[in-house]
C-alpha cells in the first residue's frame, strides 16, 4: 500500500468507517424472502443456499456479503440510508457477481497508482470542481460521532480493491453505451426548451355546490363501493392490568444509580436555561461545563424518571409471573382459569372489540399499544393467553374471548360515512365538469385574441369559481422554478405554444395552463450541451446494460439452489 493511502487510513479511516459500518449494520436488517436467496441464521435445519462460494443460509456468509456491500456504498457515497432493503440486497448480490466474473477473467488488483486515483475519485470527497477536496474529507470525518468498531485498514483496502475490480467488470459489461442522435435531441428538448406560461389555480376548497343525495343514488353508491365500508377482522379480549404506578412504593433509588442513569441518558434531561439579566452583557464565550452542577439542576427529574422505569420493570416482572404460573400449573380456559384468577386476586377488564389498526384506549395509544393489538390477534381458543406485554404505563396479559371475522355492514350502520363519501365524490365530479366548461370558455376567448388573464378572470366570474392567476418567469426544466406547483410543471411539457390545458386536479386546487411561448433549443451537434448530454446518456445506458447483465447472472446463480417446483 502506498504511503498516501496508509497515512490516510491510519489517521482517519479506521474510526470513520468503523463507526459508519457499525451504525449502519445496527440500523439495517436483510429481509428474507425465498426468491432473494438471503435468509436468517446458521440453523442446521436450514438447507444450504449456494451463491458462488457463499452459503446464503449461513449467518457468517450473509454477514460477509452485507458488511462488504455496506462498506462499499459508504466509501462511494457516504451513506446507505437512502436505500431500502431490496435495493441493498440487489447491490450486494450484483457486486459479488461482478467479483466472480472478475475472478473468471483474471482481472488483477489495481496498481498503487490506480488505487490512489480510485480513492481520490470517490464522489463523497469531491469538491465543487469535482476534484478530491481534503477540506470536504475533513468535514465528513468530523460530522461522524466518535465511537469504536472492528473495521481494520486491511478490510478497507480489500473492499477498495474489490470495488476497483468490480468497476472493471461493469465497464466491460456496460460497453460504450451507444446513444442515437435522436435520443440526445429528445433529452435536450426536454431539458433546455424555454417555457413562458401563465396559469389559473381554481380553488377547490371554495367550491361547495348544494348536494342532496336521493335514497336511490345513495344506495347505488353504497353498493358500488361496499369495499370501502367492510369491517375488518376484530378480536375481543379481557386483560389483566399491571400499572407501573402500583409498584412505585416498592422502588428505591440511590444517588449512584441516579447519577449513572443521568449519564446514560443525558439528552433526556437538558439543563434548565438560566435567565440572563438584561442589563448584563452576554459573555463573549460560554462558561466552562460543570457536570456536577448540571446533574444537580436536573436531579429531581432524573430520579423521578428512574423510579418510573424501575416501577415499569416491576410491573412487567409481575405480569410475567402470572404468565409463568398459568403455564406451570397448566391452567386451561374456562372455569379453571376463573378459579385461578380469583385465587390470585386478579380482576380482568374487558376491552371493546378492536382491529389491528385501532388498539383500545386502555392500552395507552402509543407504539406499545400497537404491539399489544398485534399480540391479541395471535390468540385463539387453543392459545388463550398472551405473554406479558410491556406498555408505556405498565404491562398487560391478554385473555382471548372471541375472534370476529370481517363482514360487510348494512348501510344503516355506516350511513353517515356513506353520505359524506357520496357528497365528496359528487362534489369532485361537479368540479371536474365545471373545470371543463371553464377551460372551454377560456380557450375560446384566448383564440379570439383576449389575454389569458382577462379570459380566465371573466370565465371564472361567470361560473362562480375562485381563481388565482400566476405568470412565472420564463424557465427550462434544467432549472425549474421553485414557486410553481408540481402539477403545473409536470404537465406543461406536453403542451404546444398557444395551447390551453384541460383542468389538472390536485388535492385542493385545479389548474388550467396556457403556454404563451415555447422556444426550442439548438439540438444540433454544434450545441456545446450536445456532447455533454451524449456522455451523460451513454454513461446511463452503460450502467443499465451492466446492471442488466449482472442481474441475469445473479438470477441464474440463485436458481441453482432454489427449491424444486412441485
Amino acid at each position: 500500500m502506498i504511503s498516501w493511502i496508509q497515512r490516510t487510513f491510519q489517521h482517519h479511516f479506521r474510526i470513520v468507517f468503523a463507526v459508519m459500518l457499525v451504525l449502519t449494520i445496527l440500523s439495517f436488517i436483510f429481509i428474507y424472502s425465498p426468491s432473494s436467496g438471503l435468509g436468517g441464521g446458521d440453523a442446521p435445519a436450514v438447507k444450504a443456499q449456494q451463491y458462488f462460494d457463499l452459503n446464503l443460509a449461513s449467518g457468517t456468509d450473509q454477514q460477509k456479503l452485507l458488511n462488504d456491500a455496506l462498506l462499499s456504498i459508504n466509501l462511494q457515497v457516504g451513506s446507505s440510508s437512502g436505500m431500502d432493503s431490496s435495493q441493498l440486497q440487489a447491490y450486494a448480490l450484483r457486486r459479488y457477481a461482478a467479483l466472480h466474473v472478475a475472478a473468471d477473467l483474471h482481472v488483477p488488483n489495481p496498481t498503487p497508482t490506480e488505487l490512489t486515483d480510485h480513492v481520490k475519485s470517490l464522489p463523497i470527497f469531491a469538491g465543487e470542481d469535482g476534484k478530491f477536496d481534503a477540506a470536504r474529507y475533513s468535514t465528513f470525518r468530523l460530522s461522524l460521532k466518535s465511537g469504536t468498531g472492528g473495521v481494520s485498514e486491511a478490510t478497507i483496502a480489500r473492499v477498495l480493491n474489490d470495488d476497483w475490480r468490480a468497476g472493471v467488470v461493469q465497464r466491460l459489461l456496460g460497453g460504450p453505451g451507444y446513444v442515437q442522435s435522436r435520443e440526445i435531441e429528445t433529452q435536450l428538448k426536454y431539458a433546455d426548451t424555454q417555457w413562458k406560461i401563465a396559469y389559473a389555480a381554481v380553488d377547490y376548497t371554495a367550491f361547495k355546490p348544494a348536494i342532496t343525495p336521493t335514497e336511490a343514488a345513495l344506495t347505488k353508491f353504497f353498493e358500488d363501493n361496499l369495499f370501502r365500508y367492510e369491517v375488518p377482522p376484530q378480536v375481543r379480549v379481557h386483560f389483566a392490568e399491571f400499572p407501573a404506578t402500583a409498584f412505585l412504593s416498592q422502588v428505591t433509588v440511590t444517588d449512584d444509580e441516579t447519577k449513572a442513569y443521568y449519564q446514560a441518558n443525558p439528552s433526556r434531561f437538558p439543563k434548565p436555561a438560566a435567565p440572563t439579566p438584561a442589563a448584563l452583557p452576554t459573555p463573549a464565550s460560554p462558561a466552562p461545563a460543570d457536570a456536577a452542577a448540571d446533574f444537580a439542576a436536573v436531579k429531581p427529574q432524573v430520579e423521578a424518571a428512574l423510579r418510573s422505569d424501575k416501577a415499569l420493570r416491576l410491573a412487567v416482572r409481575e405480569a410475567s409471573s402470572l404468565t409463568f404460573a398459568l403455564y406451570d400449573r397448566k391452567i386451561t380456559a374456562g372455569d379453571t382459569l376463573t378459579k385461578f384468577l380469583v385465587e390470585q386476586k386478579i380482576a380482568l377488564k374487558a376491552a371493546a372489540p378492536f382491529d389491528r389498526g385501532a388498539a383500545p384506549a386502555e392500552f395507552g395509544g402509543s407504539a406499545t399499544a400497537t404491539v399489544a393489538a398485534e399480540e391479541a390477534f395471535k390468540l385463539d381458543a387453543k392459545r388463550f393467553s398472551s405473554d406479558a406485554i410491556p406498555l408505556a404505563n405498565g404491562a398487560v396479559v391478554l385473555f382471548w374471548d372471541e375472534s370476529i371475522p370481517s363482514r360487510k355492514p348494512a348501510m344503516t350502520e355506516v350511513r353517515a360515512k356513506a353520505v359524506a363519501d357520496y357528497t365528496e365524490n359528487e362534489r369532485r365530479l361537479r368540479f371536474t365538469e365545471a373545470g371543463k366548461s371553464l377551460r372551454g370558455q377560456i380557450e375560446t376567448r384566448v383564440k379570439a385574441g383576449e389575454a389569458f388573464a382577462a379570459a380566465a378572470t371573466a370565465a371564472a366570474a361567470a361560473a362562480g369559481l375562485n381563481v388565482e392567476l400566476k405568470e412565472p418567469n420564463a424557465f427550462s426544466y434544467r432549472q425549474p422554478p421553485a414557486d410553481v406547483d408540481a402539477t403545473v410543471l409536470g404537465a406543461a411539457d406536453r403542451l404546444e405554444k398557444g395551447a390551453v390545458s384541460d383542468l389538472l386536479s390536485s388535492a385542493d386546487k385545479g389548474f388550467i395552463i396556457h403556454v404563451k411561448d415555447k422556444t426550442l433549443p439548438d439540438v444540433s451537434a454544434a450545441n456545446p450541451a450536445f456532447e455533454s448530454s451524449r456522455t451523460q446518456l451513454a454513461s446511463s445506458m452503460a450502467s443499465f446494460n451492466s446492471d442488466s447483465y449482472l442481474e441475469e447472472i445473479v438470477s441464474q446463480e440463485l436458481k441453482k439452489s432454489a427449491p424444486a417446483t412441485p
